[in-house]
């Protein structure tokens, strides 16, 4: 029987603890179904004998403290809500544990932004992670030393998983299940649960947000300008001489702050207006693709699926209301 601690972090959000225990106890039905014995021990640790979440709505009670939580095979460290730093700061005491239990033997989950906490232990530096995509920037920032993929919604690097945004830890406790137990299992909960068990890419749900935390008063004014004039042709001599660098400086300064290069930056937005027009709109695809900015139907689909991982074609069918009227 495989012991699965799930961790009941201060300021955690309930469902990414509930949720564990709900697959993992259900996989054990599954197996009491074949006539078999339950294949895991789910248990959660805690600090204290009561945790309150949600603001006090809601009490977790673990079922034993960390100081008396004996050696792990799995760890599943839940996403963490509200101010990061703080939520970080009330739960360090996890940090030396969770390193223990992973030189113990133990293999180590992060749900969502509980990578924030993964990442604090110092066991994910010089590997990859993902990650919420909305907290991609902060989490780049804080951790240099990580390989963020922030598209991914599955990482798996010795022994350290990590999943992306939101409900899409679902997909890596179905991933969980089929490395402990088989394919099959997988698929049982897959359909009992009715997730896709090939989900593997969060593109299709980011929502480009600009990446304006850096403070450059310049290179801001620069985000702003390309955002209001992405429809035009815009080149990087053009910007540059607009808010006189010199074109390796300003690209320099611009990736430095946003994370993107310049060509990334605009291709992004053009990409963003896309999208919105084709969720709410009833233009053709070739309509969006010239209100955007682009003139090769080749060259935007390509660009498109680069950042959403799908075609706009499939990406209309998926989203427009207007389909459905």
């Amino acid at each position: 029987m495989k012991t699965v601690s799930i961790l009941v972090l201060e300021t955690a959000i309930p469902a990414a603890i509930v949720d564990p225990m709900y697959m993992f106890n259900a996989v054990n039905e599954f197996y009491k179904t074949a006539g078999l014995s339950p294949f895991f021990k789910v248990q959660l640790v805690g600090l204290q004998e009561s945790v309150g979440l949600n603001g006090g709505q809601i009490s977790i009670r673990p079922d034993v403290l960390l100081e008396e939580a004996t050696q792990a095979d799995l760890v599943i460290i839940p996403a963490i809500s509200g101010d990061i730093m703080q939520a970080l700061a009330l739960n360090e005491s996890f940090i030396p544990w969770i390193k223990d239990q992973y030189n113990g033997g133990a293999e180590v989950a992060s749900l969502c932004i509980g990578a924030f906490l993964l990442a604090s232990t110092r066991l994910l530096d010089g590997k990859s992670c993902s990650t919420h995509w909305l907290h991609a920037s902060h989490f780049r920032e804080m951790f240099p030393q990580v390989h963020l993929i922030s598209e991914r919604v599955i990482t798996d690097q010795g022994g350290l998983y990590t999943s992306g945004g939101a409900t899409s830890y679902w997909n890596l406790l179905l991933y969980l299940v089929e490395k402990y137990t088989s394919r099959e299992m997988a698929i049982t909960a897959s359909k009992f649960f009715l997730l896709d068990i090939e989900k593997t890419n969060q593109l299709p749900f980011t929502i480009f947000r600009g990446q304006k935390e850096h403070g450059d008063e310049l290179i801001l004014a620069a985000q702003d300008y390309i955002e209001k004039n992405f429809a035009e042709r815009l080149t990087i001599d053009q910007l540059a001489d607009r808010y006189q660098l010199g074109r390796r400086t300003f690209e320099r300064r611009f990736k430095k702050s946003t994370d993107n290069t310049l060509v990334e930056y605009i291709q992004r937005v053009k990409i963003e207006a896309a999208k919105k027009q084709l969720e709410t709109g009833r233009k053709t695809v070739t309509e969006v693709m010239y209100d955007v900015g682009y003139t090769d139907n080749k060259a935007f689909r390509e660009i498109f699926k680069r950042y959403t991982a799908i075609s706009p074609v499939d990406y209309r069918k998926k989203y427009s209301k207007s389909l459905e009227q």
